[in-house]
């Protein structure tokens, strides 16, 4: 593994992605940026989740609401994206995770 980083030393932010310096399978670009992206670490508070996305996480990946509370919980601790959060704790699988990048890249 390897870690990139980078920031602004006037803000106070700063920011690190662990990554395997490996390249991914053929095919796999979005699950391969699912599994980097999953190991965001900020200094820099992450916005509470779009209502949007809680609803889909909700009614498209069928997630409790006490999963979301604890997902919600544990990526303002981390200072991580909730899909992120979501799937290092196991309540979302890769190809979940893939499908909520899709569903987010498709947002206005």
């Amino acid at each position: 593994m390897a870690w990139l980083e980078w920031g602004s030393p006037r803000s106070g932010c700063s920011h690190q992605i662990q990554f395997s310096p490996w390249p991914a399978a053929p095919g796999a670009g979005r699950l391969a940026r699912a599994a980097i992206f999953a190991m965001v670490c900020s200094t820099t508070p992450q916005p509470r989740p779009a209502e949007a996305l809680l609803n889909f996480l909700r009614h498209r990946m069928g997630l409790s609401e006490g999963a979301l509370a604890l997902g919600l919980k544990q990526a303002e601790l981390d200072q991580a994206p909730l899909p992120a959060v979501l799937w290092r704790y196991g309540l979302l699988s890769l190809e979940q995770l893939a499908q909520v990048f899709d569903w987010q890249e498709d947002q206005p």
